[in-house]
């Protein structure tokens, strides 16, 4: 199964533009954090800061994933 993949902000800048990502049927959020680490060193020390959206709405790592799902990994948001 395919799911599109966006980072913002630092995410962008280690994962690059917007990309699809092959994972095996019954993948979750976690197996793409998996596939994802798999191909950038950097992105493991990020999940604990990291939030992932699938198609708008903000999930956790079990949370299942479908064909054609548009995933989102939005860093910590800061400001004053």
């Amino acid at each position: 199964m395919r799911v599109r993949v966006l980072g913002f902000a630092r995410l962008r800048e280690l994962l690059g533009a917007p990309r699809e990502v092959e994972l095996p049927p019954g993948a979750t959020v976690a197996t793409l954090w998996d596939v994802l680490g798999s191909t950038c060193d950097a992105l493991p020390e990020l999940a604990g800061s990291t939030r992932v959206a699938r198609n708008g709405r903000v999930v956790n790592a079990a949370e299942p994933l479908v064909e054609g799902d548009e995933v989102a990994l939005l860093p910590p948001v800061g400001g004053g």
